[in-house]
């Protein structure tokens, strides 16, 4: 039997995040598919009462415990298994700092978009084109930051890192531009994270793909 068990499906940057922490950290697990698309499993009242009150995805199961939210499952994993953390607390608060930035204007932003752009029928193209403007912005922040740095807080990489890329792995035509390409510091940098062991695409490392509608 798996130590953890993840709920996941394979287009979820978030629940990605989750999973390949679990995979760098050596963790034995297994992943727990959610129809999220077709069967829209996250907004049914039994997941929401027996999985996640949120309505959402990933959620980490270890025993009796079950946690929600890619940053707190990060933090959680990082604890545990003693790698990837921030060192002292000057570390922590800047891991922190990337990971709320991410959060609200990275992949907060690349998650929404990607989907509003490939999921979503009768999409606004100035919906799609808003979006899209804020996040050239976004990512040449980061795309700044990791020119002075080979990660994100420095010489070695942090859950601040693992959070960062969670969806900048996918394939460039569901954004329609390239960001590694785009962004030649942030490519380099995946390229960097791609060498830690345990590393795998997100469509490998959870279950979903190719995706049926």
């Amino acid at each position: 039997m798996s130590a953890y068990k993840l709920y996941c499906f394979a287009q979820s940057g978030n629940s990605y995040r989750a999973a390949l922490m679990l995979n760098l950290v050596g963790a034995e697990w297994e992943p727990v598919w959610v129809d999220f698309f077709k069967g829209g499993e996250t907004r049914t009242p039994k997941y929401r009462e027996t999985v996640n009150e949120m309505g959402e995805v990933p959620v980490l199961v270890d025993g009796d415990k079950k946690l929600s939210q890619s940053g707190v499952i990060l933090t959680y994993l990082a604890e545990k298994k003693g790698k990837f953390l921030p060192q002292g607390d000057d570390e922590r608060l800047e891991a922190m700092r990337w990971m709320i930035f991410d959060n609200q204007k990275v992949n907060g932003f690349l998650g929404p978009y990607r989907f509003i752009k490939n999921w979503v029928k009768g999409a606004d193209p100035a919906v799609i084109a808003f979006f899209k403007g804020r996040l050239g912005g976004n990512l040449a922040i980061v795309d700044k930051r990791l020119s002075a740095h080979p990660f994100l807080l420095g010489v070695r990489p942090t859950i601040a890192d693992i959070s960062m890329c969670g969806y900048m792995y996918y394939p460039a035509e569901e954004f329609g531009f390239d960001i590694a390409k785009d962004h030649p510091a942030i490519g380099a940098w995946l390229e960097r994270l791609k060498t830690l062991p345990g590393w795998k695409h997100p469509y490998e490392l959870m279950p979903g793909h190719p995706l049926t509608l």
